[in-house]
Protein backbone atom coordinates (compact mmCIF):
# COMPACT_ATOMS: atom_id res chain seq x y z
CA UNK A 1 0.00 0.00 0.00
CA UNK A 2 1.28 3.46 -0.82
CA UNK A 3 1.28 6.53 1.39
CA UNK A 4 -0.84 9.42 0.12
CA UNK A 5 1.20 12.60 -0.39
CA UNK A 6 0.03 16.10 -1.39
CA UNK A 7 3.07 17.18 -3.41
CA UNK A 8 4.11 20.83 -3.72
CA UNK A 9 3.55 22.37 -7.15
CA UNK A 10 6.89 22.15 -8.98
CA UNK A 11 6.67 25.73 -10.28
CA UNK A 12 9.55 26.71 -12.55
CA UNK A 13 11.19 23.30 -11.98
CA UNK A 14 8.24 21.45 -13.56
CA UNK A 15 9.28 18.43 -15.61
CA UNK A 16 5.84 18.37 -17.30
CA UNK A 17 6.14 22.01 -18.42
CA UNK A 18 9.65 21.42 -19.75
CA UNK A 19 8.65 18.41 -21.82
CA UNK A 20 5.51 20.15 -23.09
CA UNK A 21 7.96 22.52 -24.83
CA UNK A 22 10.35 19.69 -25.83
CA UNK A 23 8.16 16.60 -26.38
CA UNK A 24 10.73 14.88 -28.59
CA UNK A 25 13.03 14.44 -25.56
CA UNK A 26 10.41 12.92 -23.22
CA UNK A 27 10.88 9.31 -22.12
CA UNK A 28 8.47 7.67 -19.68
CA UNK A 29 10.06 6.77 -16.35
CA UNK A 30 10.89 3.11 -15.90
CA UNK A 31 11.70 0.74 -13.07
CA UNK A 32 14.89 1.82 -11.32
CA UNK A 33 14.74 5.47 -12.43
CA UNK A 34 15.03 8.06 -9.66
CA UNK A 35 12.65 11.02 -9.87
CA UNK A 36 12.35 14.16 -7.79
CA UNK A 37 9.44 16.09 -6.32
CA UNK A 38 8.91 18.72 -3.63
CA UNK A 39 7.16 18.34 -0.31
CA UNK A 40 7.09 21.22 2.15
CA UNK A 41 10.02 22.76 0.30
CA UNK A 42 12.11 19.60 0.69
CA UNK A 43 13.45 17.60 -2.25
CA UNK A 44 12.07 14.06 -2.26
CA UNK A 45 13.67 11.43 -4.47
CA UNK A 46 11.64 8.39 -5.48
CA UNK A 47 13.01 5.19 -7.02
CA UNK A 48 10.44 4.03 -9.55
CA UNK A 49 9.07 0.49 -9.30
CA UNK A 50 6.26 0.99 -11.85
CA UNK A 51 4.79 3.62 -14.15
CA UNK A 52 1.04 3.53 -14.77
CA UNK A 53 -0.97 6.08 -16.76
CA UNK A 54 1.11 9.16 -15.97
CA UNK A 55 1.95 8.19 -12.40
CA UNK A 56 5.16 6.73 -11.03
CA UNK A 57 4.94 4.38 -8.08
CA UNK A 58 8.04 3.84 -6.00
CA UNK A 59 9.92 4.14 -2.75
CA UNK A 60 11.28 7.29 -1.13
CA UNK A 61 15.08 6.99 -1.28
CA UNK A 62 16.10 10.49 -0.17
CA UNK A 63 14.74 13.51 1.70
CA UNK A 64 16.99 16.52 1.18
CA UNK A 65 16.91 20.10 2.44
CA UNK A 66 17.67 22.08 -0.76
CA UNK A 67 19.33 24.93 1.12
CA UNK A 68 21.69 23.02 3.43
CA UNK A 69 21.92 19.76 1.49
CA UNK A 70 21.16 17.90 4.74
CA UNK A 71 19.71 14.43 4.22
CA UNK A 72 17.01 13.31 6.59
CA UNK A 73 15.43 9.97 7.48
CA UNK A 74 11.97 11.50 7.80
CA UNK A 75 10.10 14.70 7.07
CA UNK A 76 6.58 15.21 8.36
CA UNK A 77 4.70 11.98 7.77
CA UNK A 78 7.12 10.79 5.07
CA UNK A 79 9.90 8.32 5.94
CA UNK A 80 12.66 6.79 3.83
CA UNK A 81 11.35 3.58 2.31
CA UNK A 82 7.71 4.72 2.13
CA UNK A 83 5.95 3.73 -1.10
CA UNK A 84 4.33 6.72 -2.81
CA UNK A 85 2.61 7.73 -6.04
CA UNK A 86 4.13 10.61 -8.00
CA UNK A 87 2.02 12.02 -10.85
CA UNK A 88 3.95 13.46 -13.78
CA UNK A 89 2.44 16.89 -13.02
CA UNK A 90 4.23 16.94 -9.62
CA UNK A 91 7.65 15.87 -10.87
CA UNK A 92 10.38 18.51 -10.49
CA UNK A 93 13.92 18.94 -11.70
CA UNK A 94 16.58 19.01 -9.01
CA UNK A 95 17.20 22.54 -7.68
CA UNK A 96 20.40 24.17 -8.84
CA UNK A 97 22.77 25.95 -6.43
CA UNK A 98 21.72 29.29 -7.97
CA UNK A 99 18.13 28.49 -6.87
CA UNK A 100 19.14 29.26 -3.26
CA UNK A 101 17.03 32.30 -2.24
CA UNK A 102 19.58 33.19 0.44
CA UNK A 103 22.34 33.54 -2.13
CA UNK A 104 22.84 37.13 -3.28
CA UNK A 105 25.11 37.93 -6.21
CA UNK A 106 25.01 41.70 -5.69
CA UNK A 107 28.05 43.69 -4.65
CA UNK A 108 26.87 45.43 -1.47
Amino acid sequence: MHKHVEWDAPGRDSVADHFAKHPERYVEPGAGDVLSARLGGMVVRIKVAAYVEGTSIGDVVALIDPVSGERMKSFGKLVLGDTVRLPDAARAFEPQPSDDPEQDDSDD
